[in-house]
């Protein structure tokens, strides 16, 4: 049995990974900003955690006490074109998606460097790895993300931490229903998301995520990626497979 820190586990991916965790018998710590939020979840604590407060994020790592895993998932999205991008908006990206992460990251590392064992598992996206017309913000606060993990893989290594990058395709949690969108007015860009949105084939439920992550806890020895789903495989292997001297758009 595992000591589980879950953020972002009020819903969609990071709730159904903390029953799942749960149910395979770890001791799992579910947090977010609001701890109401995760009434109904049955897991050993349920915290206030918000990845962009240091204080709160000290308090519920005391709180937890002994953290053996991070399952780092808590993130947020909008879209737009790169002109139409708020820059303030931009910022709160960063600030929960990558600068939060990191943020728990530091504050789990002493006490695994001390017992000279942890993992650091990172929801990440096939985000992290390609990008299409109106994600920039969300997929630049990803590809940062892996930049820091696989840096921090190299660093922890000797202490007997791993780190794993998680990077599910599009999953039908309700997150990518009614995303926030900015335009320009008398939108130059319009004609770029004309497409009717993401087949509803390529999404992987919330559940089959979970699943992979609770894999990724349980095993003895993880890679440093992982695709999540068949979409994220194809789209990850096609783009791995295409040249890097001009912008890929998988088909």
């Amino acid at each position: 049995m595992s000591s589980i820190l879950i953020t972002g586990a009020s819903k969609g991916i990071g709730r159904a990974t903390a029953a799942e965790l749960a149910k395979r018998g770890h001791r799992v710590i579910a947090t977010a900003r609001d701890p109401r939020t995760l009434d109904g979840l049955d897991v050993a604590e349920r915290l206030r955690l918000d990845v962009t407060d240091q204080a709160s994020v000290d308090e519920a790592v005391a709180a937890a006490g002994e953290v053996d895993v991070l399952v780092s998932n808590a993130g947020v999205i909008f879209n737009a074109a790169v002109e139409a991008n708020p820059l303030d908006e931009i910022e709160r990206l960063y600030a929960q998606n990558t600068v939060g992460a990191i943020r728990v990251t530091q504050a789990v590392l002493p006490q695994m460097r001390e017992r000279t064992k942890g993992r650091l598992l990172f929801v990440s996206s096939v985000a992290g790895r390609t990008v299409l017309p109106g994600g920039s913000a969300y997929a630049a606060t990803k590809w940062a993300l892996e930049a820091f993990a696989e840096t921090l893989a190299m660093e922890v290594a000797g202490f007997g931490i791993d780190v794993v990058l998680a990077e599910p395709g599009p999953v039908s949690s309700g997150a990518l229903d009614n995303v926030l969108t900015y335009s320009l007015p008398d939108d130059p860009y319009a004609s770029l998301f004309t497409g009717g949105g993401i087949p509803a084939e390529m999404f992987v439920t919330p559940e089959l995520v979970a699943g992979a992550l609770a894999d990724l806890v349980d095993q003895e020895t993880v890679p440093l990626r992982v695709p999540v789903g068949p979409a994220a495989e194809y789209v990850i292997g096609a783009r791995n497979g295409a040249p890097w001297d001009k912008p890929f758009l998988a088909s």
